[in-house]
């Protein structure tokens, strides 16, 4: 039986990332057209909604729907820096889905690297080369300038996908120091269960289910210095905390029942 249920979640996943390959190639044209024919203020909104309607297409190939609570505490047209837990690939299209707001992603160099994808990140995401002090100034700037023009920086205040047994990695201290450099609120965006449907270590194995994610009332910055960066990241840490623990003990609830 075990055997036969590999076999299935493998069938399952090429599937799943076969339809993303060919979604990929539908979409890619359109992000193009956009990139070539918008103005250069314009594109990256028009490109946002490709990119969400794009992060649909991706979860339902993968058999997994997404539900998000508190969207009501996004504004329209607000500019706000992004922050969400990470332990899949899949938090990428569930953050993409969860906020109608355009915003670029902050996100390694090295991801350039990749066929096709290195094209779209070079031109919706922000890059930095984390060992490179110069690079990472560099791009703090760039994120200071998306915010003057009205979109939003998300960022993996872990700095990569956590593969530990650990609800959360220590915070890196770029997306709070931006946020108080801007002085714009931070939204925060904890994903419950994405590692479940696709978990950041061993073979690629996706797994039909739901994810369910939730917008917790966004921070204010304003009037927020240097000094009080290690008090809002801690802030910022607790909540998402205080929702992955109690997201816990309600899924050891379900199982003593």
């Amino acid at each position: 039986m075990n055997i036969i249920s590999r076999i299935l979640k493998l069938f399952l996943t090429f599937c799943a990332f076969l339809l993303f390959t060919i979604s990929l190639l539908l979409v890619f044209p359109c992000y193009i057209f956009v990139f070539t024919f918008w103005s250069k203020e314009s594109a990256p909104f028009a490109a946002h909604r490709i990119s969400r309607c794009w992060a649909r297409i991706t979860l339902s190939v993968m058999l997994i729907g997404c539900e998000i609570k508190g969207k009501e505490f996004i504004k329209p047209g607000e500019t706000y820096i992004l922050v969400c837990n990470h332990r899949s690939l899949v938090d990428v299209p569930v953050l993409a889905i969860g906020c109608k707001n355009t915003f670029h992603f902050l996100a390694k160099a090295e991801l350039t690297k990749i066929p096709l994808m290195g094209y779209l990140i070079k031109r919706l995401y922000i890059t930095v080369v984390r060992s490179d002090r110069v690079n990472r100034s560099q791009s703090l700037e760039a994120m200071k300038s998306s915010i003057d023009k009205n979109i939003s920086v998300a960022i993996f205040p872990e700095g990569t996908r956590n593969k530990t047994n650990a609800p959360l990695l220590e915070f890196r201290d770029g997306a709070f120091r931006l946020a108080i450099k801007t002085q714009k609120p931070i939204a925060v965006l904890t994903i419950l269960d994405s590692d479940r449907l696709l978990p950041p270590i061993g073979p690629l194995a996706v797994r039909p289910g739901i994810v369910h994610a939730s917008w917790s009332k966004p921070i204010e910055t304003e009037g927020m210095t240097d000094d009080d960066l290690p008090v809002l990241k801690e802030k910022v840490r607790e909540i998402m905390l205080n929702i992955l623990n109690k997201n816990s003990v309600k899924n050891n609830l379900a199982i003593e029942v």
